[in-house]
């Protein structure tokens, strides 16, 4: 009873979190990721692209593209429709119109760290390479949203095959985003001009996204009171695991989801013996071995 009243008290007051129990329309459209994917970054790109005369900042981005992992049930009910909507969510069937992006989780591992410094979850001296350990087992705060290759496999092996699902590649997105974006555009219903996708890809550059956060971090919900040491937007770079990350620990990862890494076109090049005896986790069997940033429809 008491926690009934609190859970209609928190929802009245826009308290609560909305996260994976939000009210979902269906023409809802859902940017999903696992966490340090290049989720904001996209949020930015198609912002920018359905709203050229609007200027997009950190300031009015919950508006135009929620984050529902920190946005109440109240405040994303009260928003227009149909509603992009950012999400972190492994699965979920009531999710129907997705654009899922996928990064090398070796580079996740490295951004992850450096998030969970930022938010103090980790000490700045925490050993990298237990680090990776605490990843590929979903350990320290990490276990949320699943592990990576659970986050992963859990959308594409349920959608492949469907037309209201899109996957990108962070890396073919930092390779040609013009082209990315244009895929991504045609997903949700129109043809951009190449003026327009140029212009988009400028405003939602790193740089700009690094500015809006230096001068406007300290109130956007997602770095408001965490460290400013360190930036919550990365070096927006593909393949920074191979200097930054220790051989041993790129090894636990790879020995961990080498398979489903092979899957999606993310190749196994350390040749370490990884720092901890883990046991190989197969990719699910009816992934296709071609995704490389094409709409699985």
């Amino acid at each position: 009873m008491i926690y009934g009243i609190r859970t209609v008290l928190r929802y009245c007051l826009g308290r609560d979190i909305a996260g994976r129990h939000m009210a979902v329309y269906p023409d809802d459209t859902f940017i999903v990721s696992y966490p340090r994917s290049g989720n904001t970054w996209t949020r930015f790109l198609v912002a920018n692209l359905l709203h050229p005369d609007e200027p997009v900042t950190f300031e009015n981005i919950e508006r135009i593209i929620p984050d529902s992992e920190a946005q109440s049930n109240r405040f994303l009910r009260s928003l227009p429709k149909p509603r992009l909507i950012k999400s972190h969510e492994y699965f979920h069937p009531r999710f129907r119109k997705v654009i899922y992006i996928v990064r090398d989780p070796r580079d996740v591992a490295l951004s992850y760290y450096n998030f969970q410094r930022k938010y103090r979850q980790i000490e700045d001296g925490y050993p990298i390479s237990q680090y990776a350990l605490d990843f590929v087992k979903g350990q320290r705060g990490l276990g949320d949203w699943g592990t990576w290759s659970e986050h992963v496999n859990s959308w594409i092996s349920t959608r492949r095959g469907q037309p209201e699902f899109l996957l990108l590649r962070y890396e073919d997105m930092m390779t040609d985003t013009g082209r990315e974006l244009a895929k991504l555009a045609w997903f949700l219903g129109f043809e951009p001009t190449p003026t327009l996708l140029a212009s988009t890809v400028e405003r939602s550059s790193a740089n700009r996204l690094r500015e809006l956060e230096r001068t406007q971090g300290k109130e956007w919900v997602s770095t408001k009171d965490r460290r400013n040491d360190i930036p919550f937007i990365g070096a927006a770079t593909s393949g920074g695991w191979k200097k930054k990350l220790p051989a041993n620990a790129a090894a636990t990862i790879e020995k961990a989801w080498g398979p489903l890494m092979q899957t999606l076109g993310y190749g196994l090049t350390t040749g370490a013996r990884p720092e901890f005896d883990l046991p190989r986790m197969e990719s699910s069997p009816d992934l296709h071995p071609t995704f490389h940033g094409e709409s699985s429809g």
